[in-house]
């Protein structure tokens, strides 16, 4: 096993744990309740942090968190049928209205 990189967050450390794993990386998620014992252990103790179980995925590991440290958000937008509103691509529903998105 080999640690990867510490995360941000939880949500990030998964979702970088899902990136790796969708390319085929098997990889485990540490210090997921460390959050807790912040004031006993540094703050930089408590990150989540992500593990590859083989060392062998290392090169192609990083190469795939370069890769998403370095991808920008999608500015793309779709307007809502109903209001008009600018939505982010992804939406199926407009968050201002509630009104779906097709």
């Amino acid at each position: 096993m080999r640690r990867l990189c510490s995360a941000a967050n939880l949500p990030e450390a998964y979702l970088l744990k899902q990136l790796l794993e969708q390319a085929g990386i098997e990889a485990r998620v540490f210090n997921e309740h460390a959050q807790g014992a912040l004031g006993e252990i540094p703050f930089t103790h408590a990150y989540p942090e992500v593990w590859l179980i083989n060392d062998a995925d290392a090169v192609r590991a990083e190469e795939l968190i370069r890769t998403y440290e370095r991808t920008e958000p999608s500015a793309v937008t779709r307007a809502c049928p109903a209001c008009g509103e600018q939505n982010p691509q992804g939406f199926e529903i407009c968050w201002r209205c509630g009104a779906p998105i097709s």
